[in-house]
């Protein structure tokens, strides 16, 4: 059964702050028989867009330009000082009051609504909440540490809500995630439709994610808790699992409201458009040492008006200031980065890609955890992510690169095959997700080429480790943590 709408991203954004602006002061959840111009009682096949939305706006905005610089694929252009703090590792903490704005007053407290509504044949649907619920929560914790979640979401009974560790949240996505399987699998419930903005309402695409994403949280707890990442792992397997074999991503378009997040900021009245992001000397010679086609297709060309050809130019990270009249070469429109090209607007935010969803499964089978073949998936994961990019045939890169099939087959430690997968699993985020890298990154300490930045503020040698606690916590919960440097490890990290 499907309910029919027709509904924008624009709308699910405004819809969400609609719902936000109203959850503070409301004690009661989803209630049929209550006004339904009344946030509490709106209809939840109509908060699952609004949530997707939020949630798409924090990967594919905020936290796709600090993990992209963080991650050392993007840098602050010569050009131009938007993000100046980013790449010095000094952000203001009001930089992070969006990003946890559209988490917890939008995404999470959207996604919870749906979860506790009262009506009929809703199981999908409350499923795929679940799910979101799961991922806003890892997304926040993976950020920042130590975030609220017991008691998270409840208005006005925990005005202030308490800050819980690490493992609390963890325990939390994994409990989020086995709710949602068996309403995932139930038949004749009530389908989200066009709705549901990442698949459509095909369940078996969905049972497929949070396969796909519970393999990623267990996996993201390898260092800091290995016998229950194994434990979870191989409980997981034995359920003979279906893993994303397609990207989990929110399209977009170029017409007004309806843009990719980055391109609609780049492009906004306040920033008109001016290219603030341009390659990083980091992940364009790592590419170049292997030969590696993807590089053109993450990276546009700098068109010399002047010699016979046109090249792909890069400046050491955070290096504007040594660089200052020198033309570099920007993210490409594939991942919506080109700031004067409008057809980067429809670039896609990936919540989970498939490329991404080969290489955590070939992490497990390396590190001993899973059963399969390791260089299968390995081969998967680079073919995927060339069939994203376009970049043609990878038969010949996977053969012949270094950091191609041979990095792992020669390897011999699982800390060597790790090294491989992490260090591919790099090159196929670039510009697509750039925070999932730069939090592998904090996880395995791979890929091992990192370099510190130019414009760094911090310790000799020192980078950033989490994302600062945002200034709206300090002003408004009296459970406000206290401020966390920038270079103190989470819970999970190296």
């Amino acid at each position: 059964m499907i309910r029919k709408y027709k509904f924008s991203l624009k709308q699910a954004l405004f819809a969400g702050l609609v719902v936000a602006a109203g959850f503070s002061g409301c004690k009661k959840y989803l209630d049929v028989n209550q006004n339904p111009n009344n946030p509490d009682s709106a209809d939840p096949v109509l908060l699952l867009p609004t949530t997707q939305a939020a949630l798409s706006q924090v990967v594919g905005n905020s936290f796709q330009i600090f993990g992209n610089i963080w991650a050392q694929y993007w840098t602050q252009s010569p050009l131009s000082s938007q993000y100046k703090s980013i790449d010095q590792y000094n952000p203001t903490t009001t930089a992070f009051d969006n990003p946890w704005l559209n988490l917890y007053r939008v995404a999470l407290v959207n996604a919870d609504l749906i979860t506790k509504s009262t009506e009929p044949q809703l199981e999908n649907v409350k499923g795929i909440a679940y799910l979101m619920k799961a991922y806003g929560f890892q997304l926040a914790t993976d950020a920042f540490g130590d975030v609220p979640v017991t008691q998270a979401l409840q208005g006005s009974a925990f005005t202030s809500p308490k800050y819980d560790a690490q493992q609390t949240v963890y325990d939390s996505i994994f409990v989020y995630i086995n709710k949602a399987m068996p309403l995932l699998n139930t038949s004749g419930a009530v389908s989200p439709g066009a709705q549901d903005m990442i698949f459509q309402g095909d369940m078996s695409k969905w049972i497929a994610f949070a396969n796909t994403l519970k393999l990623r949280a267990y996996l993201r707890l390898s260092k800091a808790n290995p016998t229950k990442a194994s434990a979870g792992i191989q409980t997981l397997y034995a359920t003979n699992p279906t893993f994303l074999t397609v990207d989990a991503s929110i399209k977009y378009t170029s017409t007004g409201g309806n843009e990719n997040p980055l391109y609609n900021e780049m492009a906004s009245p306040t920033l008109g458009k001016i290219q603030n992001i341009v390659a990083s000397s980091t992940v364009v010679n790592a590419m170049i040492a292997n030969n590696d086609p993807r590089l053109a297709k993450f990276f546009t060309l700098y068109i010399d008006k002047v010699a016979p050809t046109d090249s792909l130019e890069s400046i050491p990270q955070g290096s504007y200031v040594a660089n200052a009249t020198k033309k570099v070469s920007p993210p490409s429109p594939l991942v919506g980065g080109k700031a004067d090209d409008p057809t980067s607007a429809t670039a896609p935010v990936k919540l989970i890609s498939a490329a991404e969803s080969y290489f955590l499964q070939a992490e497990a089978v390396a590190r001993g955890w899973a059963p399969g073949n390791a260089a299968t998936l390995y081969t998967a994961g680079i073919t995927a992510s060339f069939a994203a990019t376009g970049a043609g045939d990878p038969t010949t890169y996977i053969a012949t690169a270094p950091a191609g099939l041979q990095a792992l087959t020669t390897a011999v430690t699982v800390n060597d095959k790790v090294k491989a997968i992490i260090t591919q699993k790099y090159f196929a985020m670039c510009g697509f997700q750039g925070f999932e890298a730069w939090t592998e990154w904090r996880r395995t300490g791979y890929p091992t080429f990192f370099v510190t930045s130019a414009a760094s503020i911090l310790p000799a040698g020192q980078m950033p480790l989490r994302m600062r606690y945002p200034n709206t916590e300090l002003t408004s919960n009296l459970s406000y943590p206290g401020t966390v440097a920038l270079n103190i490890p989470v819970w999970w990290g190296m």
